[in-house]
């Protein structure tokens, strides 16, 4: 029954997703923008790297796709909402984690997609990686975008107001961006800043997904960014679950 129910959300969102080609390609200019305009820029790889500037800069933009793509995917069911299509979802037999996971799990094909678009954009600037990171780095793009996705929908249907959930996002999103080191390693950083790197979760993901793109796949970091990304995914998943049933009650 849960799988039914999921597959049917997720259908049904992702046919909204098709007839909105220009929702599919947006996603990615941010990320397309740092490849084009900053990635240039990195003629030598920075300080505390491995491989090459692009093998550094590419997994993070791989990452700011999926954390602001799914940080923001909470703007729908603030919609949906005001239309009332939450509500009439609510009352169906549907299992409330099915209403979660058919969105979360069209989100995360989205982002899939963009990232593979990303690769082959960065492969065409000069992007060189073993065969098996791009694999290993589009899992780092599906599973650690569960999270936020989730908590994302969690806090929409808690605060019901853009006005409310875009700052709030803002105000999360981007400390997590800058202490992760998405942009640069963070290993040069002074001691002050890299302590507060290392309680960012998402720096785990950024350090993992770096170590794919080198050839390193049986690292620290490799474990760690995955215990990190399931962890995130579960609990998020849980959260975001409990809320849908009593919103709106």
């Amino acid at each position: 029954m849960l799988l039914q129910d999921t597959a049917l959300v997720f259908g049904r969102y992702a046919r909204q997703t098709l007839r909105a080609k220009f929702q599919i390609l947006s996603g990615i200019l941010m990320p397309l923008l740092y490849l084009l305009f900053f990635g240039p820029l990195l003629t030598d790889p920075p300080p505390g790297s491995r491989g090459s500037p692009w093998q550094v800069l590419e997994p993070g933009l791989l990452l700011q796709l999926g954390l602001f793509g799914a940080s923001f995917a909470g703007f729908a069911i603030i919609i949906e909402q005001n239309h009332g299509v939450v509500e009439r979802m609510r009352v169906t037999p549907a299992s409330r984690l099915a209403l979660l996971l058919g969105r979360v799990l069209r989100g995360t094909a989205l982002f899939v997609f963009q990232a593979v678009l990303l690769v082959l954009a960065a492969v065409a600037m000069g992007l060189r990686a073993p065969l098996a990171g791009g694999p290993i780095g589009f899992a780092f793009v599906a599973l650690p975008t569960v999270a936020p996705a989730s908590l994302s929908y969690a806090l929409a249907v808690k605060v019901r107001a853009p006005r409310e959930f875009g700052p709030t996002v803002n105000a999360t999103t981007m400390p997590a961006m800058l202490l992760s080191g998405l942009m640069l390693p963070m290993t040069p950083a002074p001691g002050w800043l890299d302590p507060l790197s290392r309680v960012t979760p998402l720096r785990y993901l950024v350090d993992a997904m770096r170590d794919a793109y080198v050839g390193a796949y049986g690292t620290y970091a490799m474990l760690y960014g995955t215990l990190v990304a399931l962890a995130l995914a579960g609990l998020a998943v849980a959260v975001g679950t409990r809320v849908f049933p009593t919103a709106g009650a």
